[in-house]
């Protein structure tokens, strides 16, 4: 069956989404990984956490909204996926929410015991979805056990294959060099240098592992019916991009994290266009592929998505980039001090540029 023109459009549109997702967590799972080792005073790692502070929260929410729209506009693709990747997602799911409760919590005692409780909170929550995201994404892609029914009917151990797990390592690597580089942008003084050291180190490994898994992908391409040239080329791009970012580490921060966004970009694009025209693979027969056209919802559902999205997204989007340009500043130790909330930080600037009391508190 062939897709629609709505059909087209809401795949392209949940893929931006994850997209979005990809690029924005990415650099805040990278930070949450490296905070006890860029952050070595209780200053520090206040300022590690105040980098990203302001805009976590938000950017979780390109991931609501992308199951929300998979949900609405494929009901059967969220199905299948959800039920078959149910732990999976739930080790996401408790991964996310314990690292969110460990950015809140972490500043509400000074015992040093409670601190380092929650900032190992804070590096697990970010490592465990890290590598997930890639395994579930890696298996969506190569295909996992699902019937004529469109159910899945394997276990755990057949979302770990070779595939799934270097796919897993691919995004870990990559989301922590993109929040290290992230890191050495938003902050001063010690956790920068830290921070861009770490980023000279992971990127090129990053890059290596990266490389590997879209060759593989490529390789799989090919088994699978004849490798797709839109797809190659965005994985020859993503590679580029790598490749580019592991040299510009040690050059110029602003450009390899430039060229780390683009190659999350183009590795995810890589993997939406081989998945295309289905929702999912299946690894039992190429005859139980469900494909987007069986998944979609109807035709009067897709439209009105539609314009639901075309009234609020621009806001959405408005709204995030304003927050960004207003907590745009770098964070250094010195800045924060005891200062409890990103807010506090705006505060203490303000007051600081109007002649009144300085910045620094600590």
């Amino acid at each position: 069956m062939e897709t629609t023109f709505l059909q087209d459009l809401w795949f392209l549109l949940i893929a931006v989404l994850w997209l979005g997702y990809f690029v924005l967590e990415g650099f805040d799972f990278g930070v949450g990984m490296l905070l006890r080792r860029t952050g070595r005073t209780p200053s520090e790692r206040r300022a590690v956490i105040h980098s990203i502070g302001p805009v976590w929260d938000g950017n979780e929410v390109w991931l609501i909204v992308a199951g929300g729209a998979t949900f609405a506009a494929f009901p059967q693709w969220y199905a299948t996926l959800f039920s078959g990747f149910y732990l999976a997602l739930f080790l996401i799911l408790g991964a996310l929410i314990v690292r969110g409760v460990a950015f809140e919590l972490w500043g509400k005692r000074e015992d040093a015991r409670w601190r380092s409780g929650w900032e190992w909170a804070i590096v697990v929550g970010s490592a465990l979805p890290a590598l997930l995201w890639g395994v579930a994404w890696a298996n969506i892609v190569h295909g996992v056990p699902i019937d004529a029914s469109g159910e899945y009917t394997g276990d755990l151990l057949d979302l770990l294959g070779p595939y799934a797990l270097l796919g897993g390592l691919a995004t870990l690597t990559l989301f922590l060099a993109h929040g290290a580089i992230f890191l050495g942008l938003r902050t001063t003084a010690a956790v920068e240098a830290q921070a861009l050291a770490i980023a000279r180190v992971s990127m090129p490994v990053a890059a290596a592992v990266g490389i590997a898994f879209l060759a593989w992908t490529l390789v799989d391409q090919r088994d699978r019916g004849g490798v797709q040239a839109a797809s190659a080329a965005c994985a020859v791009a993503a590679a580029v991009l790598l490749a580019a970012a592991s040299l510009l580490a040690r050059r110029n921060a602003g450009w390899a994290f430039a060229a780390t966004t683009g190659a999350i970009v183009a590795l995810f694009t890589a993997l939406f266009v081989d998945l295309y025209p289905n929702a999912m693979v299946s690894s039992t027969s190429d005859a139980f592929d469900l494909t987007l056209a069986d998944a979609a919802s109807s035709n009067y559902t897709l439209k009105v998505m539609t314009v639901v999205a075309v009234g609020l997204l621009p806001f959405v989007l408005l709204y995030q980039a304003w927050t960004y340009w207003v907590f745009r500043h770098r964070v250094g130790a010195d800045d924060v001090g005891e200062l409890r909330t990103p807010l506090d930080l705006l505060d203490a600037r303000g007051r600081g540029s109007s002649g009144g009391e300085p910045a620094q508190s600590g």
